[in-house]
Protein backbone atom coordinates (compact mmCIF):
# COMPACT_ATOMS: atom_id res chain seq x y z
CA UNK A 1 0.00 0.00 0.00
CA UNK A 2 2.80 2.44 0.92
CA UNK A 3 4.71 1.64 -2.28
CA UNK A 4 1.65 2.38 -4.39
CA UNK A 5 1.13 5.73 -2.64
CA UNK A 6 4.82 6.63 -3.01
CA UNK A 7 4.69 5.74 -6.72
CA UNK A 8 1.57 7.86 -7.21
CA UNK A 9 3.18 10.83 -5.40
CA UNK A 10 6.33 10.52 -7.52
CA UNK A 11 4.24 10.44 -10.70
CA UNK A 12 2.34 13.55 -9.63
CA UNK A 13 5.61 15.32 -8.79
CA UNK A 14 7.06 14.49 -12.22
CA UNK A 15 3.87 15.58 -13.98
CA UNK A 16 3.97 18.92 -12.16
CA UNK A 17 7.66 19.40 -13.01
CA UNK A 18 7.53 18.35 -16.68
CA UNK A 19 4.54 19.76 -18.54
CA UNK A 20 4.78 17.34 -21.47
CA UNK A 21 4.22 14.28 -19.29
CA UNK A 22 0.56 15.16 -18.91
CA UNK A 23 -1.79 14.54 -16.01
CA UNK A 24 -5.07 12.68 -15.53
CA UNK A 25 -7.03 15.51 -17.20
CA UNK A 26 -4.77 15.76 -20.27
CA UNK A 27 -6.76 15.27 -23.45
CA UNK A 28 -5.55 13.21 -26.36
CA UNK A 29 -5.20 16.39 -28.44
CA UNK A 30 -3.04 18.09 -25.76
CA UNK A 31 -0.81 15.04 -25.42
CA UNK A 32 -0.31 14.70 -29.19
CA UNK A 33 0.39 18.43 -29.47
CA UNK A 34 3.08 18.22 -26.76
CA UNK A 35 4.74 15.22 -28.41
CA UNK A 36 4.80 16.86 -31.85
CA UNK A 37 6.12 20.15 -30.48
CA UNK A 38 8.86 18.38 -28.52
CA UNK A 39 9.87 16.48 -31.64
CA UNK A 40 9.98 19.60 -33.84
CA UNK A 41 11.90 21.55 -31.17
CA UNK A 42 14.43 18.72 -30.96
CA UNK A 43 14.87 18.72 -34.75
CA UNK A 44 15.38 22.49 -34.82
CA UNK A 45 17.69 22.38 -31.79
CA UNK A 46 20.07 19.74 -33.15
CA UNK A 47 21.93 21.19 -36.16
CA UNK A 48 23.18 17.83 -37.51
CA UNK A 49 19.63 16.44 -37.54
CA UNK A 50 18.33 19.62 -39.15
CA UNK A 51 21.07 19.42 -41.81
CA UNK A 52 20.21 15.78 -42.49
CA UNK A 53 16.53 16.65 -42.94
CA UNK A 54 17.38 19.57 -45.23
CA UNK A 55 19.62 17.34 -47.32
CA UNK A 56 16.95 14.63 -47.55
CA UNK A 57 14.35 17.20 -48.67
CA UNK A 58 16.84 18.99 -50.96
CA UNK A 59 15.95 22.29 -49.29
CA UNK A 60 18.03 24.98 -47.55
CA UNK A 61 18.50 24.47 -43.80
CA UNK A 62 16.88 27.85 -43.03
CA UNK A 63 13.75 26.88 -44.98
CA UNK A 64 13.42 23.53 -43.18
CA UNK A 65 13.94 25.26 -39.81
CA UNK A 66 11.21 27.80 -40.66
CA UNK A 67 8.82 25.01 -41.76
CA UNK A 68 9.35 23.10 -38.51
CA UNK A 69 8.82 26.21 -36.39
CA UNK A 70 5.62 27.00 -38.33
CA UNK A 71 4.37 23.44 -37.75
CA UNK A 72 4.72 23.98 -34.00
CA UNK A 73 1.75 26.38 -33.98
CA UNK A 74 -0.88 23.68 -34.50
CA UNK A 75 0.99 20.43 -35.09
CA UNK A 76 -2.09 18.19 -34.93
CA UNK A 77 -4.70 20.64 -36.15
CA UNK A 78 -7.05 22.95 -34.30
CA UNK A 79 -8.21 22.00 -30.82
CA UNK A 80 -11.43 20.05 -30.56
CA UNK A 81 -14.55 22.02 -29.59
CA UNK A 82 -15.07 22.54 -25.85
CA UNK A 83 -17.91 20.71 -24.18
Amino acid sequence: KADKLRTQQELERLQAKYIGTGHPDTTSWEWKTNIHRDTYASMVGHPPLLSYMALAQNEPVAKVRAQLIRKMLQPVGPPPPRE
